[in-house]
């Protein structure tokens, strides 16, 4: 099995390169509006879809779950809609999906450590939601 990090050729943090290969120096590029817009919209993209922060919440402390935890998990969610948004997480490098070839199939999920570093943004999110003032009627 391939892994994700792999085929985009993204090596999560704290890993060890190979013996041999050497990981190009990756430079902070300057931001302009319109880069940050950029790159905002391209975060986006990936988070996109009413079901991906669910299935990330679900998966967040590096738990592993078979598919149909997932289900149980979310009981709205229907199997093809879960399908998708765990195979365009795969896609993206967030989520690893592991098969254990045996009868019957076993497949478990679980966050990919550029994954699992989504962590904190997604809690400063929550933080920055609570401190709106309710409406006032």
């Amino acid at each position: 099995m391939t892994r994700t990090d792999e085929k985009v050729r993204y090596l999560p943090e704290g890993k060890a390169e190979p013996e041999g290969k050497v990981r190009p120096e990756v430079k902070p590029a300057t931001l302009t509006p319109s880069s940050a817009a950029s790159g905002v919209e391209n975060v986006l993209r990936i988070l996109e879809g009413r079901w991906k922060l669910v299935i990330l919440f679900h998966l967040f402390g590096g738990k592993v779950l078979r598919f149909s935890d997932l289900e149980r998990a979310i009981p709205a969610i229907s199997q093809k809609m879960l399908i998708q948004q765990l195979r365009q997480m795969e896609a993206d490098g967030i989520v690893r999906r592991i098969v254990h070839h045996q009868v019957p199939p076993k497949v478990e999920y679980c966050l990919t450590d550029w994954g699992q570093s989504l962590c904190p943004a997604l809690d400063a999110l929550l933080k920055w939601a609570a401190l709106r003032e309710p409406a006032q009627d």
